[in-house]
């Protein structure tokens, strides 16, 4: 298969059979998922977003027990429970560790790689990935703006141009707005290692989001996965791209109940981004497990406009490869014709 020679990259980085991703989504990305995704020859990373650090070892265990494929973390910098989850990937010996939501100091992307792990870390903007190569990251994530979730201020197309074709020092995977296998061979052919995808995973029969969770994602297009404003510099809080429901605007209404609290010296400033951090887990979890789709949080990638079927896990992932692939012997062909 012509994939092949552009798999190798992230294949022996990731240490799977296709380097393709499955983001870290809180609630979603749980060891049924993560274990499938591996299983099917992908690459899942477990979401340590603000859970109790026993809730996670619990869960890497699980992960552990289901499938021997590999499988990375994803730990939350602005997270409360940050150091503890740091300690314990730490100690679990843990083979790739993801770090996400700000940028990891020095030292501690020293803590990991002296316990054997490959750190990979997010870039939204190319000062920022040249930083993290300085600081030693194994692997670059570029995720534009298209995706779900927290999202960066830069779309993929440009980042593709500042770092992707720039940069050779580390293996760079690609996220945010990609669902179709045509595409991802467009990206493997521009230098990507891989790609990573969070939205259409979603619609995995495996994953466990609540069925009513899923059917808003069948019925949704891509202008309607929207960007939460920010309303003011003291609360710097990242961008969340999802579906405008009563829950978006009770973000916003959060955000203005905080900054009031700021004007009065009533919180600081930290304490005002782990109330929004609270709100956003609490948010997805009444949509996700407890399918709430009119209040909970329903985020998810502009790519939501490309899913609209529920398939096995290892239906997705053929799909991809087998889209890619075809692509590939397409451009092929073009390039193989005799100029008339």
């Amino acid at each position: 298969m012509l994939i092949d020679r552009f798999f190798n990259r992230g294949r022996e980085f990731l240490g799977c059979r296709y380097p393709i991703m499955c983001g870290a989504m809180t609630w979603v990305s749980d060891p049924k998922l993560v274990s499938a995704v591996g299983m099917a020859g992908g690459f899942g990373l477990l979401a340590g977003g603000n859970a109790p650090v026993e809730v996670l070892k619990k869960q890497i265990i699980e992960t552990r027990e289901l499938s021997a494929n590999p499988f990375g973390v994803n730990i939350i910098t602005l997270a409360p429970a940050y150091q503890n989850h740091l300690n314990l990937v730490c100690e679990m010996k843990c083979e790739t560790v993801v770090f996400a939501g700000g940028i990891p100091k020095k030292n501690e992307m020293q803590q990991v790689k002296e316990c054997g792990a490959k750190i990979i870390c997010f870039a939204s903007t190319a000062p920022l990935a040249h930083n993290l190569i300085e600081r030693g990251v194994d692997a670059l994530i570029l995720e534009g703006s298209e995706a779900g979730g927290h999202i960066g201020p830069v779309a993929l197309s440009v980042l593709i141009q500042q770092i992707l074709f720039q940069v050779e020092d580390v293996p760079i995977f690609i996220a945010g707005g990609i669902a179709t296998g045509r595409m991802m061979a467009h990206l493997l052919m521009m230098g990507a290692a891989g790609i990573q995808m969070g939205t259409r995973f979603v619609m995995a029969e495996e994953c466990v989001a609540h069925p009513k969770f899923k059917e808003v994602f069948k019925r949704a297009k891509a202008k309607d996965a929207l960007a939460t404003p920010s309303f003011d510099s003291r609360l710097p809080v990242i961008p969340v791209r999802s579906l405008r429901k009563d829950g978006t605007i009770e973000f916003s209404k959060l955000q203005l109940e905080l900054l009031h609290k700021l004007d009065h010296n009533l919180i600081d400033r930290e304490q005002a981004l782990h109330a929004v951090e609270r709100f956003w887990v609490g948010a997805l979890r009444n949509s996700v497990i407890d399918g709430d789709v009119t209040k909970g949080s329903l985020m998810a990638g502009q790519s939501v406009g490309l899913v609209n079927e529920i398939k096995p896990l290892n239906n997705i992932i053929d799909e991809m490869v087998d889209e890619a692939e075809s692509e590939l012997q397409r451009l092929k062909g073009i390039l193989d014709e005799k100029p008339v």
